[in-house]
Parts: structure tokens; sequence; C-alpha cells
């Protein structure tokens, strides 16, 4: 990972050929598509680690449709990535968002939330479904259970609850799924939901149905959070209760509250983009936006027939590469070749 040129209280200054904004997985793709077109990238990101929703929601979740990975986890996948980038040098400006974008000659200024300045032949956005964080439940004293990390919106190892008594709330696959997990390590596992039925995937829940009934997981339904007990870091038990006001405690020393993420396009739904529905359009064969300089791939770009897999992510941004050259190589022909003709070209 390339260091930071003079970082101070007021950022870095840096020129490249491309600005990517996301260092997700799709966005580490698309430093590998630019750099085998010898053109260099910048890297910004709000996290303070590299790998998007990989990282920071399910590191150890496996991913079953990556081509030549029958399953990978969302760890491994992202340190694949970033080894695959790596020989292109990219600088990554990461714990901080690109506040500013204006147009500068041919180019680009992004300015950030750290002070850098970041100028640039083009940029592409690809920062997922915006900046994201976890719907949270309206508890009385969640803050302090949330920074001893006994409530957690996330699993990065599994080994932190091995023995463990752990409460999950919500309906959909990440509270299948964990539940069907951590129940193979943890001392007790509760799943919360309100109604009998799941939004998971079928096989997953016939798969939870039968755990239960050998009594692998306890079933807490119909019923939602109502409140935790403990000291206020240390949790000893998560109160439920019924739609009636009917109430029990179950003991627990973590809770992880699956109800989804709110997403919001931030500032960069202020940039004078094409939006539709809180999605960035964009051209399916160039994947460029309406402002010229400026691509959209990944989940955030939305055309006729997109779906929303980090595979046809990683195709945009090979589309988005090769449209933004003529703007970094004016006049330079592009003569495409596979990559074990050419081999990886020095950064």
């Amino acid at each position: 990972m390339a260091e930071l040129p003079g970082l101070g209280a007021s950022g870095v200054t840096v020129e490249t050929d491309v600005a990517i904004i996301g260092a997700g997985p799709v966005g580490l793709f698309a430093v590998f598509e630019c750099g085998m077109l010898r053109m260099r990238s910048v890297v910004i990101d709000a996290l303070d680690a590299v790998g998007g929703q990989c990282t920071a929601l399910y590191p150890e979740k496996p991913i079953f449709d990556i081509p030549a990975h029958p399953a990978i986890d969302g760890a491994a996948l992202i340190e694949k990535l970033e080894a695959q980038a790596a020989p292109f040098n990219p600088l990554y400006l990461l714990g901080r968002r690109v506040e500013r974008l204006r147009s500068l000659d041919d180019e680009w200024e992004l300015g950030t939330s750290a002070g850098d300045r970041v100028r640039a032949k083009a940029v592409i956005i690809a920062a997922g479904a915006g900046a994201f964080g976890p719907n949270r439940p309206p508890l009385a004293g969640l803050p302090g259970y949330e920074a001893s990390g006994a409530v957690r919106y996330l699993v990065a190892r599994r080994e932190d609850f091995r023995g463990k008594r752990v409460v999950i709330a919500g309906g959909g696959d990440s509270a299948v799924d964990w539940a069907l997990s951590l129940k193979e390590i943890a001392a007790h596992v509760v799943v919360v939901h309100r109604r009998p039925k799941f939004r998971a995937a079928p096989e997953s829940c016939v798969r939870l149905e039968e755990a239960a009934a050998r009594g692998e997981v306890e079933m807490a339904i119909p019923y939602q959070l109502h409140g935790l007990e403990g000291d206020g870091t240390r949790m000893t038990g998560v109160v439920l209760a019924t739609l009636k006001g009917e109430t029990k405690t179950v003991p627990a020393d973590h809770l992880l509250p699956f109800y989804g993420l709110s997403m919001e396009l931030g500032p960069i739904a202020e940039w004078g983009l094409g939006l539709e529905r809180s999605h960035v359009t964009v051209a399916p064969s160039t994947c460029m936006t309406n402002l010229d300089g400026i691509h959209a791939i990944g989940d955030i770009a939305t055309y006729p027939g997109k779906l929303k897999l980090i595979l046809q992510g990683f195709s945009e941004a090979a589309m988005a590469a090769h449209a933004i050259h003529p703007r970094v190589f004016p006049g330079e022909a592009l003569h495409f070749e596979y990559s074990t003709s050419k081999g990886v070209p020095v950064a």
C-alpha cells in the first residue's frame, strides 16, 4: 500500500490519472484494470480499511458466485484483490469521504473530509450503495454496550463468540446465516423475530428449523427487542416483548441485531449526476454518467438489465477503464491484448 505523501492537518494534495471513490471489491478491481492500461489510481474510502461491505459486514461469510472459487469468504476475497492491485502501487486515502467535486479544465478535483485535494483526469465512483451504517434498535443504554462490543452489527471473527450466550435479532439472510454458523461454537444461540416467516434463502430457513428442532438454536417468536440488562457495558441479558406487551429476559453476553443497513448517497447526490432511486445512471457500454469523465460501477450504478452482482461490477470496472484510457492518453491507440500475452505492466 502506497504511503501518504506529506499528510498533515490539511490533508494531502496529489495528482493522478484516475480517482476511485470506494475501496470495496469492485473499486479494488478497478485499480487493477486501470493499472493494466498504465493508468495510476488514487482510492478514497470512508472506512478505515479496504474492502467495503465485505470487510465491514461479512468478512467470514462465504461468497459462492466468484468465478474459480466454489466458496470464498469476504476477507479472503479482499486480500486477493488487494494483492492483485498491489503491483500498480495505488495510493489509498482511507477514513475520509469525498465531499466536493468540481470540474477543473479537462480534469476533476475532489476534496475530502480530511482536507485532501485529489486532481484526476477521470473519476470512477465505486461506492456501493453510498455511505452505510446499521439500523440500530431503539434501546436504552445502547451506546455503552456498542462501545464494549456486547452489541455488534457484524461478525468480524467467529471466535469472539466461542462459549458465549448470543441473541440474534432479525429475519433476513444475515440473521439466519449467522445463527447457523454461531450455533457451532457459542454456548447458546437465541433467534428473535416478530413472526414465524423469515426472509432468508429457503434452504437456510429449513436448516434453521431443523437446528431448532434438535435444540441447537432457541427460537423466540413472536418477540421483538425491548431492553438490555447489565452494568452499562457488560451485558447479562436481553429483554424481549410480544406485540401484546408480554416480556421475558433471555440471558446473553452479546446481542447481534441484523436489521439491515441505512444507505445514503451523501455528497454524491449533490454533484449533478443523473440519479434514479438513489442510484447513478450510466451508459451500459462505458459506465459513464451524464458528466464527461465521471464513471460509476458496482452497486451504485444502474442501467437497463443491471444485475447487482460482484462479478458484474468486475466487468464494469474493465469497461470503465477502457473508456477512460483516451482521456489519459489522448491520441494514443489502445490495442487490446489478453493478460496472458502482455503480463502485468510495471507501475
